[in-house]
């Protein structure tokens, strides 16, 4: 079976409405259900709200991840940092921009920690750029973490919503060994963008790829419901050589089980990826 893993909170209940958020009261059950139902990996998420308290940032909290993924076979290769999303450092200044780049190598440390060697940074919604002095903004601030990230033991992978040209520019101007894309299917498929005219532009760039349906110019949708074709973009990701894991950051299920609807969608990419 090919590398399918899971964004964390999707085998647990909805938090107060949020499709995507940390699962406080179930992180603990999330790894005895990916065990029991043969997911082998997870990617962890982090909220700017609570940042402090996540398990992650705090020396007993990755004790307890650590135990749980050794006893029950799981591994978190990535996290997503919607924390960074929340509040961006690229959109800040003074003690403020200070104080979140300070949480941002809190985060990298941590994450070194563990293990964990991809950090999804999304430059989507809140945390778009928006103009060129946010670009230098963002370039500028990651110069001060360059050395929490060593030789490519942590690299950043960005999902954003530039079209293909302008993301293809954008990564090639940073380093090849600490820096790539995190390819996001389903948001690509809502922009309307071309996946062949993606994958050409920065394919041997994605470091991790989110899965996920949308409508053109609309929202999460059940995996085969929404413009992305995803049997295509899974055969050429193949053939750009493209061997990282694929995370399903898929539809909630309308019924509450979560758990199953998630199952339906790792056999149903599983599938397509074979």
């Amino acid at each position: 079976m090919a590398k399918i893993g899971f964004m964390q909170g999707r085998l647990s209940p909805i938090e107060e409405g949020k499709i995507q958020a940390f699962p406080w009261k179930y992180w603990r059950d999330e790894f005895t259900l990916a065990q029991r139902h043969g997911f082998p990996s997870m990617e962890w998420t982090i909220d700017q709200e609570g940042l402090s308290e996540n398990p992650l940032m705090t020396e007993g909290g990755r004790q307890e991840i650590r135990r749980l993924c050794v006893q029950h076979g799981i591994e978190i290769p990535s996290l997503t940092g919607d924390c960074f999303m929340q509040a961006p450092f690229w959109k800040s200044d003074g003690e403020r921009r200070t104080a979140l780049l300070d949480d941002m190598a809190t985060v990298l440390e941590a994450a070194a920690e563990l293990g964990i060697r991809y950090i999804v940074v999304p430059l989507v919604d809140n945390g778009r750029l928006e103009n060129e002095q946010q670009v230098e903004a963002l370039y500028s601030g990651l110069e001060t973490v360059h050395s929490l990230m060593g030789d490519g033991d942590i690299q950043i992978a960005f999902e954003s919503d530039f079209p293909p040209k302008r993301l293809q520019e954008f990564i090639a101007s940073l380093d090849e060994a600490l820096f790539g894309i995190n390819y996001d299917i389903g948001n690509s498929a809502a922009l309307g963008y071309d996946p062949s005219e993606e994958i050409t532009a920065y394919g041997s760039r994605i470091l991790n790829v989110h899965v996920k349906d949308r409508i053109l110019g609309g929202t999460t949708v059940p995996l085969g419901q929404g413009n992305a074709d995803l049997p295509r973009i899974f055969q050429m990701l193949k053939e750009t050589g493209y061997q990282g894991q694929y995370i399903l950051q898929t539809a909630r299920a309308v019924d509450g089980d979560h758990v199953g609807v998630l199952c339906r969608y790792r056999d149903m990419v599983d599938r397509w990826l074979d």
